[in-house]
């Protein structure tokens, strides 16, 4: 048997003992024929894997990708989005070939992982030691609460174009509330029925978005003047890239997974999909309004009131709200292992436990309402480091000796079967995001963010908000 093959069994088998419970229940179901409950709630396929990773790569982004285009250029924008998809992908795919390489060694030192979810920190820590594990733990942790921030003001933003009774300052304090709810969900094994009807509902927006322009047509005196000046360029590709950094969760995902090294490719097909969304919508919304979307970094804020966007903005709500589990349950993970309730059985507990996370998240979404701006300062200073420099560095310190390349869990990929040129690419990643994405687009990002401050302050009521105008009281005669 070859060792491929036997750290495919191993890790079956291990990922088998760490949920134990849920696998028993699993096969009980599974004997006593069809279950709703065991349909809906228990996820642990590919098929789970993929509407996982599509559902939660792209979520507000999708509304703020014109914006971007309006930055960077029609031609910039499509160029980007290919490929930062294409990046994206590969970090992924090295994410997990160290998954399974960690979980290979720790099987061969008979390691339970019951009660147990791994962790991103948690795999750099086992390969490359503490320091690895504290500069995870710092990116990863820093870069999903502010993930968590960004849907949090998604929602406030969208809701708006519905019902402007109230400022969004104001629809922050009740979605963060709503989203406090996400602590009763325990792991992403539970998230099946959300990752389905996530997908479907950015699905619905995007194709909305880009029919929704086509029949409105181009406005009058449109202009297309992007890309215009080097800080707005390189805010735009920051926007992008953070677009496909959605794989900090990765590992979590993976860990759901009944036989988790089947993941390898799982981000790729993910990520090809969602191409067919934001291509279509971002071109179609740019071209009706060209560099309106400058000022508008919403793209709901343009497009015609009717039934049809109040469907889509209901939507992008709902699945906000998914997102927002999705990257605030990795958060609720560590801070159960800080307080030592991450074995606890009882969900109300674990639930009671997770809610301090919520707070400082719920906080800083009325400090910093930026909606589009605050994803691209995320972007270049968090999600370079946390989902291209990091992983693609740890996998190069990983296998530096023959023997650890030798003794690798996973074979090398069948379209690039060689050490030296996995390393060139691997390079080339952290040189390109490191320069690109944190340099210049740290630089341009953290302008852009100092001016949204300069011009709205922080704590802003009403973000990017059209004036009010008051009905004027009918002449007197």
């Amino acid at each position: 048997m070859s060792a491929q093959r036997q750290s495919e069994e191993a890790i079956t088998f291990n990922q088998t003992d760490g949920r134990e419970e849920e696998e028993e229940e699993h096969a009980a179901d599974q004997n006593s024929g069809f279950n709703l409950r065991s349909f809906l709630w228990h996820g642990g396929s590919v098929y789970d894997a993929w509407f996982s990773c599509a559902s939660n790569q792209v979520a507000q982004v999708l509304l703020t990708l014109p914006y971007s285009f309006s930055q960077l250029g029609m031609l910039s924008g499509i160029i980007f989005q290919v490929f930062y998809g294409i990046m994206g992908s590969w970090t992924a795919y090295l994410i997990s070939i160290l998954y399974v390489e960690y979980r290979s060694r720790k099987e061969k030192e008979n390691v339970s992982f019951k009660n147990h979810v791994i962790q991103w920190f948690e795999v750099l820590d086992g390969l490359l030691g503490p320091y690895w594990k504290a500069i995870g733990l710092a990116f990863n942790c820093t870069f999903l609460l502010f993930g968590s921030v960004i849907q949090l003001i998604g929602c406030a933003s969208n809701i708006y174009y519905i019902n402007d009774h109230l400022d969004k300052r104001t629809w922050t304090y009740i979605f963060g509330a709503c989203c406090a709810t996400t602590v009763f969900i325990p792991s992403f094994h539970n998230y099946r029925i959300w990752s389905f009807l996530g997908l479907g509902m950015t699905t619905y927006t995007a194709w909305y978005m880009t029919i929704a322009s086509i029949v409105h047509g181009q406005v009058e005196g449109v202009k297309h003047s992007g890309p215009d000046k080097l800080v707005l360029y390189f805010t735009g590709a920051t926007n992008i890239l953070y677009t496909f950094g959605g794989h900090a969760v990765t590992v979590e995902i993976m860990h759901a997974m009944w036989k988790p090294q089947k993941f390898k490719y799982v981000y790729l097909f993910a990520t090809l999909y969602v191409f067919t969304l934001t291509l279509p919508s971002a071109t179609a919304v740019y071209w009706a309004f060209g560099d309106q979307l400058l000022t508008h970094s919403n793209a709901f804020s343009l497009l015609p009131r009717n039934k049809w966007r109040d469907a889509g903005v209901t939507l992008m709500l709902i699945h906000q709200f998914i997102t927002f589990g999705f990257a605030c349950t990795p958060l609720y993970f560590v801070w159960e292992k800080v307080i030592g309730m991450h074995d606890t059985k009882s969900i109300c507990l674990r639930a009671i436990a997770r809610l301090p996370v919520v707070i400082p998240i719920w906080f800083l979404a009325i400090i910093f309402p930026f909606f589009g701006p605050i994803n691209s300062a995320v972007g270049a200073l968090l999600v370079s480091f946390t989902v291209y420099i990091i992983p693609a560095l740890a996998h190069m310190l990983t296998f530096k000796s023959a023997a650890a390349r030798q003794n690798a869990a996973e074979k090398l990929p069948f379209f690039l079967p060689s050490w030296t040129g996995m390393y060139v690419v691997n390079a080339f990643i952290v040189v390109w995001v490191l320069v690109v994405g944190f340099g210049f687009g740290g630089w341009a990002s953290m302008t852009n963010f100092i001016r949204q401050v300069d011009t709205f302050g922080l704590f802003a009521k009403c973000y990017q908000c059209p004036p009010k105008v008051s009905a004027s009281p009918p002449p007197h005669h």
